[in-house]
């Protein structure tokens, strides 16, 4: 999704309170800026993974619930992993140490650069790859690396998956 994208269309609700925090995020910035003549940038990272992620079963984002679920399931030689979806949707990954160099980067960027890149109602960029790849492809990627030798099961009953979540 394209910068100016942003508040062009409904929230998608299974993650609307997460998109309504960083958007007021961005407009608290944008605010301060334009009372206070400040020179805070806001940034937009696509779904981050990396070290210290939330593995739990049943609450984890999606590159720490695959990654835990072929792992056990090769550790106990599983038949089958079940992906919840049709494996279709398409999503976007960032590393975090990526985010981290992006955040820095877009920090150190002279205030000159920073809004020839903006606007001064959009002063938010977005930080990703602008490459996104399927659930299933995802799924596949991952077996392999941890060896997984089984089946890969998509189950498209769950119907609460986002389409597409790549940001431009």
């Amino acid at each position: 999704m394209a910068e100016s994208e942003l508040l062009q269309g409904t929230l998608e609700p299974t993650n609307e309170p997460y998109a309504i925090a960083k958007i007021a995020g961005i407009k608290l910035c944008e605010s301060y800026n334009r009372q206070y003549g400040r020179d805070y940038r806001s940034v937009m990272p696509t779904n981050l993974y990396g070290p210290h992620d939330n593995f739990h079963p049943s609450n984890s984002h999606v590159i720490p619930a695959l990654l835990r679920r072929f792992h056990e399931a090769t550790a106990q030689n599983a038949p089958d992993v079940v992906v919840w979806g049709s494996g279709t949707p398409m999503r976007e990954f960032l590393h975090v140490d990526d985010m981290a160099a992006a955040s820095i980067h877009v920090m150190e960027l002279a205030h000159e650069v920073w809004l020839e890149n903006t606007q001064p109602m959009l002063s938010h960029i977005n930080v990703g790859t602008g490459v996104d790849c399927t659930i299933r492809e995802l799924a596949q990627t991952i077996a392999k690396v941890v060896g997984y030798k089984g089946r890969v099961v998509l189950m498209p009953a769950n119907r609460m998956v986002r389409r597409a979540n790549c940001l431009m």
